[in-house]
This record gives C-alpha cells, sequence and structure tokens, in this order.
C-alpha cells in the first residue's frame, strides 16, 4: 500500500503535536525548579501558574513506612559525624489536592531553630517553608528525566540536591520525585 507524502507529512505531524506539549511542559516545569532554591516555591508558584488550586498552597502530608536509615554518603554530605543526630522525614507535596512530588529529606536538628524543629514535626508544612527565615541556597547534586531507586512509579522527574546555610554548613539533603501530575 502506497501512503501519500500529505498523509505522512500531516500524521508525523500530529505525532510531533502530541509528544511536544508534554516535553515542552515538562521543559518548563524544569526551569521553574532550576530557578528556585526552594522546591516548595517553585511548587507553588507552578500549582498557581497551571490554576490547580487558588490560593495555591502546598502541603506536606507524611508517608508512612520504614524510615530510610541515612548512608555514610549522606552524612558526609551533611558534614555531620555517624554520632550526630539526623532527622528523617518522608512527605507527599501536593496542591488543591493534587500530588506532586514525593521527598525524603535527611536533616540536621541541630543546625536548625526549636521552633524549626517543632513545626517539622507536628505540622503539614513543607520543609522549604520551615527553614526560608534561614536563607538558605540549593546544591543540585542530580537530577534525572524518570524516577531515581527510592522514587515511586509514575515519577516523570527526580532531583538530589543539598540545602546549606549562607556559611555552607549543609542542613538537609533531599530526594525529590516529580509526579506526572505536575503535567496535566
Amino acid at each position: 500500500m502506497r501512503v501519500s507524502p500529505l498523509f505522512a507529512l500531516t500524521f508525523c505531524f500530529a505525532l510531533v503535536s502530541c509528544a511536544t506539549p508534554r516535553s515542552a511542559l515538562l521543559e518548563r516545569f524544569e526551569a521553574g525548579l532550576a530557578a528556585q532554591d526552594s522546591a516548595t516555591a517553585a511548587l507553588e508558584s507552578w500549582c498557581g501558574q497551571r490554576g490547580f488550586a487558588d490560593p495555591a498552597r502546598v502541603i506536606a502530608a507524611p508517608l508512612t513506612g520504614e524510615a530510610l536509615a541515612a548512608s555514610a554518603r549522606i552524612r558526609a554530605q551533611l558534614g555531620v559525624t555517624a554520632a550526630e543526630p539526623l532527622k528523617y522525614r518522608h512527605v507527599r507535596l501536593s496542591c488543591g489536592g493534587r500530588a506532586l512530588s514525593d521527598a525524603h529529606n535527611w536533616y540536621v536538628p541541630a543546625r536548625l531553630t526549636a521552633e524549626m524543629n517543632r513545626q517539622l514535626e507536628t505540622s503539614d508544612i513543607p520543609f522549604g517553608k520551615v527553614i526560608a527565615s534561614l536563607d538558605f541556597t540549593r546544591e543540585r547534586l542530580a537530577a534525572q528525566r524518570g524516577a531515581s531507586p527510592e522514587c515511586p512509579p509514575g515519577t516523570v522527574l527526580s532531583h538530589r540536591a543539598l540545602l546549606r546555610l549562607p556559611d555552607g554548613r549543609a542542613i538537609s539533603l533531599v530526594i525529590e520525585c516529580y509526579g506526572k501530575a505536575n503535567l496535566h
């Protein structure tokens, strides 16, 4: 069967137009994350731009399950000894009832205030909002499209990053798993 060039061109255009918006949307999403030190701030901005909620407010819901132990590598990246306490927080960040990401977070409680530690233990406030007054910066260690081993199915983008105080000390290592709900 011979296919007309016009049909072939129309078919190819249809395929590209179906694939391009999602890819372009993922690129816009990635750019929004890269432009912020706080993933929470980036997600709230994205939530508002996409009309997921008005007002756009990200909440952190604890996920149950076994805590991932901090490896020697994580402790080294955070600049703590094996004897120094670390906390682990595993949450699902959502906005307007839409699950945007799952986050694994190992943090150094001694580098936070008592009130910050209390909020992290007892509230649905995301880590980035709790520590915003510390004027932290984000050092991206890795980013990949798709899931890292710590991420659930349906992850379209995963990040690994260190959050640092202005003096350079690390306060948190995060693994963020961004879901496909961000692209709808």
